[in-house]
């Protein structure tokens, strides 16, 4: 398979980044790797010179850069978001190093859009950011410095995208059934609360953990299109007013 094809599947997403010479920086460590799709989630300051003076060669994908108000929106498409996280959390998705994370992604960008997700410079990714993505990537970094640049993250991560595009078995059974895209799973959970509300088993005013862990039992899942239908087909029929026979 081409892996320009791959390539062209793969979308690499900053989220509320605040120094615009990290949004330059990480474009530039795209372009060395490939990859030329870049999604911004709230920038602080973007389009900025210092972002563009430290893109060098790479300003084509500033230029060509998709700007975005929420991740919801970046993910518009994709059939698999991979946070990168650099440190474990108590409730989480499976967690992998970049290497194995690499290696999924790429199996599902020979069919579909994936995306590569990347927090703030100062805290990573919201839990709310989290609950986007269905799979956790960490860098094994040295534990007693494991503090890494953003475009340094993304240098790494977008390596082993390469390294297993150029390197895999990329090719997929013919009836290889199509993954469920964000939009769809966001339908499919805001579709289940509403259930588990209307039964009662979600308080909406105290909602815990709940939908959180409801997200993450699903991400596991890795659910088809066909599975979110049928289980929105489920959902729908067990609230529907009952008909009563008549004698």
């Amino acid at each position: 398979m081409n892996p320009e094809h791959i390539f062209n599947h793969i979308r690499v997403v900053l989220c509320q980044t605040s120094h615009p010479g990290n949004i330059g920086s990480a474009a530039r460590a795209m372009k060395t790797m490939g990859l030329k799709h870049l999604y911004l989630v709230n920038p602080l300051h973007f389009p900025d010179p210092q972002a563009t003076s430290l893109a060098t060669g790479a300003a084509n994908l500033l230029e060509n850069a998709t700007v975005c108000t929420s991740l919801e929106e970046a993910l518009t498409g994709c059939a698999l978001a991979i946070g990168m996280s650099a440190r474990k959390r108590q409730i989480s998705h499976e967690l992998v190093n970049v290497r194995e994370a690499a290696s999924r992604a790429v199996q599902v960008a020979t069919s579909q859009s994936i995306a590569l997700v990347f927090g703030t410079e100062m805290s990573g990714l919201s839990n709310a950011e989290l609950d986007c993505c269905q799979l956790l990537a960490m860098i094994p970094a040295n534990p007693e410095y494991s503090s890494l640049n953003l475009a340094a993250a993304v240098q790494v991560m977008t390596y082993e995208i390469r390294m297993a595009v150029l390197e895999g078995k990329l090719e997929l059974p013919a009836n290889q059934p199509a993954l469920a895209t964000n939009e769809a799973l966001e339908g499919f959970y805001a579709h289940l609360e509403e259930t588990l509300v209307k039964i009662g088993y979600l308080n909406p005013a105290a909602p815990k953990k709940l939908s959180e862990r409801i997200r993450r039992i699903y991400a596991r899942a890795k659910l088809e299109k066909e599975e979110v239908n049928l289980l929105r087909g489920i959902l729908t029929l067990s609230i529907a007013p009952k008909k009563h026979d008549k004698y």
